[in-house]
């Protein structure tokens, strides 16, 4: 068996889990558009540092990893090439909302991790040099698709649900 290692690191976009950051806030802002929650958008640390990729690119990159002349024994960092605070990852969810201008965002106590890895920026040379992978799907439109993603779920009447802990920051 030819075992490699990777360390993917942040990728998101449609289907991501409701328990990270992005897919949380972009949830939070398609049910303030479609009445479901007041205007208010509940967060933890804004200030953390992410790289982001794409999951289709994460795909993408994990199938080129396979069928790229796998080497067995390799290690591989994997991740995007777009870095910004999770704040601003927040701000470019609301540029899209329909309602950005009456959205609040509320710091909650209880969404901050007791420790928190808030540099996460990844060296993915060897990888790239590897196999020839590169990111394809800009940031934006990757932010774009998981707020449609969850416009559509909340318009269907699905995951809509608030547990105490459904909106964790991750």
């Amino acid at each position: 068996m030819a075992v490699v290692t990777t360390r993917m690191f942040t990728h998101t976009g449609p289907r991501r889990g409701d328990v990270f950051h992005e897919s949380s806030f972009a949830k939070q802002i398609a049910m303030v558009e479609a009445g479901a929650i007041g205007p208010k958008v509940m967060v933890g640390n804004l200030k953390s540092l992410r790289t982001y990729a794409d999951v289709r690119d994460a795909v993408r990159a994990y199938y080129m990893l396979v069928t790229e002349n796998p080497i067995a024994g390799e290690y591989y960092n994997i991740g995007g090439s777009y870095t910004c605070e999770v704040g601003d990852t927040l701000r470019t969810l609301l540029s899209f909302s329909t309602k950005k201008d009456g959205i609040e965002v509320v710091a909650d106590p209880g969404r901050l991790r007791p420790v928190d890895a808030d540099l996460q920026v990844p060296d993915c040379r060897k990888f790239k040099e590897h196999t020839g992978w590169e990111p394809q799907i800009p940031y934006e439109k990757t932010m774009e698709d998981l707020l449609n993603y969850w416009r559509g779920k909340i318009r269907a009447g699905v995951g809509a649900a608030q547990g105490s802990r459904q909106f964790l920051v991750r």
